[in-house]
This record gives C-alpha cells, structure tokens and sequence, in this order.
C-alpha cells in the first residue's frame, strides 16, 4: 500500500515515504526526508530535509521536525510540541552549519506542547510530560515532567507509571500487561523481550 497524501500537502520530489504512510491537510515533507512505513503527520506538520523517521511514528498537528532529528520506531510526538536545532539562534548570525543533532528512541512519547531543545537523546520508552522542556539525555523509561523537565518516575512500553524508586534496585511488573521491569544502578530494563 502506498502513502496517503491529502490534496493540500506537499511532499517536494525525492522525499520518501513508506507503505501505508498519511499525510494530513497543509503538511510539508522537505525533498531529503526519509519517512518509514505506517506513519501519521497531522494537520499542518512540517519536515526538514536532515531528518530520519522510522516506522509507526504518529506526529501530531502542528508539529515541525527540523533538520538534524531522528525519530526511531513507534514514537508518538504531541499536538505542538517542539523540536529545535540551533542551541543559541540569533536572526541575524547565521549558525546552520552549528545545527545540534537531535534522537528519539524507540516507543518514546513526546507529549502536548512539550520542547526537546537540540543535542538531547531521548531514551527508549521513555515518556515526556505535556510541557516539559528536556534539555539534557533522558534515560530510558523515564517519566520526565517539568521545567525544565526532571525525572518523576518510570514508564512502561504500555506507558502506565511504574512502581519503582527514582533510585535503588528493585523489580516491578505492569499490571496490564505481566511484564516484568528492573530497575538497577539507576537503570531501568525491560526483563521481557
């Protein structure tokens, strides 16, 4: 199955999209994309040239990727959150040859209007508070909220809070799935492939 390009959108020539991709009304997918398959982008969304999506990746409406970002599998990015690649822009010094690169894991949620300033990587499954501005690495599973966002907590791949401690070792298993997650040394592993 083809990508799904709305009449309004404009996808410039050497873009390519995966199988089973929508594009949405007033989206702009620039000509050095590379989008995989099963992708959504929402009303007026922008995509730079520089940028690397994977598959099953849902970007929300009003959402500009910028060059420099990579989105891996799975990720889902809020209705208007941010991604930015100049760490100190001005308007009039020029610096795109200063652009910082920008990686989102793996099952990452990116929530509403949250910011993800330039240079970071989001870890896998990690998920990103409506609002929160993350301007450092984000482990993986981490619930980030705040600003600027600091951790609160674990998530699982379902995206329900884990019961585990910031800190420490323990072991937990969501409720609604079964699977099993460790937390040890400050690092949070899924124990169920």
């Amino acid at each position: 199955m083809s990508a799904q390009i709305h009449a309004t959108a404009i996808v410039d020539e050497g873009a390519l999209l995966g199988a089973g991709t929508r594009v949405w009304h007033w989206v702009h997918i620039s000509g050095g994309a590379v989008i995989g398959d099963r992708c959504s982008f929402g009303q007026n969304v922008f995509v730079g040239n520089d940028v690397r999506i994977g598959n099953n990746v849902k970007v929300q409406n009003n959402v500009s990727v910028y060059d420099a970002v990579t989105i891996e599998d799975d990720v889902f990015c809020g209705p208007s959150m941010v991604f930015t690649n100049v760490y100190n822009p001005r308007s009039a010094v020029v610096r795109k040859d200063e652009y910082r690169k920008t990686l989102v894991r793996k099952g990452a949620t990116l929530g509403a209007n949250c910011t993800i300033v330039c240079g970071a990587t989001v870890g896998e499954y990690a998920f990103v508070a409506a609002g929160a501005v993350i301007n450092r690495d984000v482990p993986a599973y981490a619930l980030m909220a705040g600003v600027p966002a600091r951790q609160i907590g674990w998530m699982s791949r379902f995206g329900e809070r884990l019961d585990l401690p910031l800190k420490g070792d323990a072991i937990t298993t969501c409720v609604h799935t079964g699977v099993q997650y460790q937390l040890k040394d400050g690092v949070c592993t899924c124990l169920t492939p």
